[in-house]
């Protein structure tokens, strides 16, 4: 192609809208990691294609829901390109580009900034190109030494090859991913508290968000006075949304009764942790669990992540912000404070506009499975709410979905990595407007 062609191409590119520039990419990648899966080198056994495409949408989204056992489905090298999808899968796919071009300039392009922004839902106070190299080191650092972590935990616990496992495990914990090199998940670790507590830390770390990690950097070092007021609530709302989970759990479900004192404390942990992060691991069978647990865990997954982390669900600010609004009208109030400052009334609007969308595009992603499958109906809804909130969780019905169940579930995925995205062009994309006295800026999606 000649240089004139290529410019062309460019200029086309930077007239794209940022949202469908990000769709695009999304969708493009999806299909190079499809047909990556295709190769015979990927497989150990033949897989259909629309499994293949199903298990690219789940990587790329960093959902961990899979139609065929992976360990058993796939090659060595076919784990490799599942675990390449979802790393740049959880960066944002524009993420590790953007750090080469930053590594031999100092600037990014008009476009790289904007769909930058994007991705991360960043505020405009936010230095991007330094926000970018920190997510990279960040990312990577955290990543090996939970490798490190998990070989020494998987080695003591008697497994002989450990290191890919760890490492395996290390980054799909931290990129919210869930998918596992042993055919059972975690199951066979529920006891095995190096395990829990391990995958557990990464995968909160993933689901808090880059925004948090920098912003903690940023004010430990010095350079800030203090946290922002995003960051206050994420830590805030993660905390107690996984302790409140964790104590219902552990009350009200029969199947951990059943067992020890410590796998029951771990077990109920683990699961208020993956399903609120959206990591979507499982220590114990999710479909041997009773309805009450079973309700517990769709909320918690719907309620999901935090903002510019790699987790899905409705994010922990825009559930905040409403409920901070329900807070505001029961005692007559006309503004909405968190800790004393004054959100601005636009980020409150986008928030209830994100929850409006997640609930409706639930309801008719549940209404179309239900239309296709012949499950349980707690069965259809608990797919659902995993597919969009990105989690990997089920009852086990994947594997058992229709061709059009399957298509279904893959258009939920992509939907739930992008969904809470598809809010920031209203927020961002305007006219920045300046702050009133006693207001604090935050970020809901």
């Amino acid at each position: 192609m000649s240089s004139s062609a290529w410019r062309r191409m460019a200029a086309r590119v930077r007239r794209i809208r940022p949202l469908r520039l990000l769709i695009l990419g999304y969708a493009l990648y999806i299909a190079a990691t499809w047909l990556a899966l295709t190769i015979p080198l990927c497989q150990a056994q033949p897989v259909r294609p629309i499994d293949n495409l199903f298990t690219a949408a789940s990587a790329v989204s960093t959902t961990g829901l899979v139609t065929v056992n992976t360990p058993v489905a796939y090659t060595l090298f076919g784990e490799l390109v599942i675990l390449i999808a979802f790393q740049i899968g959880g960066l944002g796919y524009m993420t590790l580009g953007s750090f080469i071009v930053l590594s031999r300039r100092d600037d990014l392009s008009v476009t790289r900034e904007r769909v930058g922004r994007l991705v991360f839902t960043l505020p405009e106070d936010f230095d991007l190109r330094q926000f970018l190299r920190h997510v990279v080191v960040f990312t990577f650092s955290v990543e090996i030494a939970g490798a490190a972590g998990l070989w020494f935990a998987f080695r003591s616990a008697g497994l002989e090859h450990a290191l890919w496992p760890a490492l395996f495990h290390s980054v799909s914990a931290f990129c919210t991913a869930g998918f596992s090199v042993f055919p059972d998940s975690l199951e066979s670790f529920r006891g095995n508290a190096w395990v829990n507590i391990l995958v557990g830390a990464l995968s909160v770390m993933g689901a808090v968000g880059f925004l948090v990690a920098s912003d903690l950097w940023l004010t430990l070092s010095g350079r800030r006075r203090r946290t922002t007021l995003t960051t206050r609530i994420i830590l805030h709302m993660t905390l107690w949304l996984i302790l409140t989970g964790w104590a219902l759990l552990f009350l009200v479900e029969p199947a951990f009764g059943a067992l020890p004192a410590h796998e029951r404390l771990l077990a109920s942990g683990f699961q208020a942790m993956t399903a609120l992060t959206t990591v979507g691991f499982d220590t114990h069978a999710i479909g041997t669990l009773g309805h009450a647990s079973t309700l517990v865990l769709v909320v918690l997954m719907v309620l999901g992540a935090s903002p510019a982390g790699t987790g899905g669900g409705l994010k922990s600010t825009s559930v905040s912000a409403a409920l901070a609004v329900l807070w505001s009208t029961l005692r007559g109030r006309s503004e909405v404070t968190f800790w004393g400052a004054r959100v601005p009334s636009h980020r409150l609007f986008a928030a209830y506009a994100a929850l409006v969308f997640y609930i409706v595009t639930l309801f008719g992603g549940t209404l179309l499975l239900l239309l296709v499958q012949t499950q349980p109906f707690d069965d259809v809804l608990f797919e659902a709410a995993s597919g969009l909130g990105t989690v990997g969780l089920s009852r086990g019905i994947t594997a058992d979905l229709t061709p059009l169940g399957k298509l279904i579930v893959t258009g939920l995925m992509f939907v739930g990595r992008l969904g809470p995205l598809t809010f920031g062009l209203a927020l961002f994309a305007m006219r920045p407007r300046a702050q009133e006295p006693g207001e604090q800026d935050l970020v809901v999606s």
